[in-house]
């Protein structure tokens, strides 16, 4: 480590990944800072504008369609389908 650079935040790092993002400590060890930063919403590359609207979902769900269960759906049974 250089004179200049300050250690990485390990303590901040673990409560964001850990305690405020839930992430379970496998899917954490498995990214990366950068990731966890623009996950997080802390990196100026953090996707900005928020949610898609209904017409870029659409659009979204028809290009890349669900195979099978909803993913986090309980007990599978009915995949959605968007309006036409």
């Amino acid at each position: 480590m250089s004179p200049s650079a300050a250690p990485f935040p390990w303590k901040a790092a673990l409560h964001e990944g850990l305690c405020r993002m839930r992430l379970d400590p496998k899917t954490f060890w498995a990214m990366t800072p950068l990731e966890l930063a623009i996950a997080s919403g802390l990196h100026a590359e953090a996707p900005a504008g928020g949610a898609p609207d209904r017409n870029a979902l659409l659009a979204l769900m028809r290009s890349y369609p669900d195979r099978g269960r909803m993913a986090g759906a309980a007990g599978g049974g009915a995949v959605a389908t968007p309006d036409r």
